[in-house]
């Protein structure tokens, strides 16, 4: 006798998945589409310089940056995707740097007082220079436009790393730390059970805050060091050039690839401490 076999459709629901979330799709569309609108007309009224949003299209230089990103003819004439992974790949290494600077640094102060207070206040005045300031020194020292851009993005990431890292060390409650005393626990098992764990939600804050600002520096380093790769050059010079449309297509870049590396530390944060 044949039995009849009902099988459960496991694809994909779009119905459902639109009343989920179209409470929070709909608004930042309509957000995004009235900000262009308005800017589109005050650009055709003549209230503001800029081009408006359309000249992205109409413009055949942008829209061949737009809709070619990744063509390649040598030198600095490449495409905005390569463009901006020149620049994301140094925003990487020098942001790597930074973390491990920053947190180990920040562990060492955040359990020495004495160190935290002979420190404090050089850090303290170092984080509040700007990365531009930083541009002219490390070209007179490193005279090479590549180490110099490193340079000034890990000191402009190394900074919120290191003093959040430091606040979560010295947060840890002091019950933890008299279990620490009264087991006597090693300095490893202190440094993996209970330190790294405790200050983790800080670590993860100063990293947060510390991509977004790697990714500003860079731009600003490369906007002053002329001749290399990057999305911070390739404003500088459509600046000079006067393609103003350029300048525009290229920040909506930044903009996308800031708000990605947020939300990548964000997902990152989720695997290691999940719940913080």
């Amino acid at each position: 006798m044949a039995t009849a076999v009902k099988v459960k459709n496991s694809g994909f629901d779009l119905s459902k998945f639109w009343k989920k979330h179209s409470g929070d799709i709909i608004p930042p569309i309509l957000g995004i589409l009235g900000f262009l609108l308005v800017w589109q007309l005050v650009s055709s009224i003549g209230l503001i310089k800029l081009p408006p949003p359309s000249d992205l299209i109409t413009n055949e230089r942008t829209r061949t940056y737009l809709m070619y990103p990744f063509f390649d003819r040598g030198g600095t004439d490449k495409g905005l995707f390569w463009q901006t992974m020149a620049s994301l790949q140094r925003v990487m290494i020098g942001y790597s740097m930074a973390a491990i600077v920053g947190i180990g640094v920040g562990i060492l102060i955040g359990l020495n007082p004495f160190l935290n207070k002979a420190l404090d206040p050089l850090f303290q005045f170092l984080r509040t220079v700007p990365p531009l300031a930083w541009v002219p020194l490390s070209l007179a020292a490193l005279q090479q436009n590549a180490p110099a851009a490193l340079f000034v993005i890990f000191i402009t990431a190394v900074w919120p790393i290191l003093i959040n890292t430091t606040v979560g060390v010295q947060q840890i409650p002091q019950d933890y730390l008299n279990v620490k005393q009264v087991l006597q626990l090693s300095n490893q098992k202190f440094f993996f059970k209970i330190l790294i764990p405790s200050a983790l939600p800080y670590i993860f804050t100063g990293l947060r805050i510390a991509i977004g600002l790697a990714w500003l520096a860079i731009i600003a380093a490369e906007i002053v060091m002329s001749g290399i790769v990057g999305i911070g050059f390739f404003i500088w010079d459509s600046y000079q050039n006067n393609y103003i449309s350029d300048i525009i297509l290229a920040l909506m870049y930044i903009g996308a690839v800031g708000l990605i590396l947020d939300r990548l530390v964000a997902w990152i944060q989720t695997l290691i401490a999940p719940g913080e």
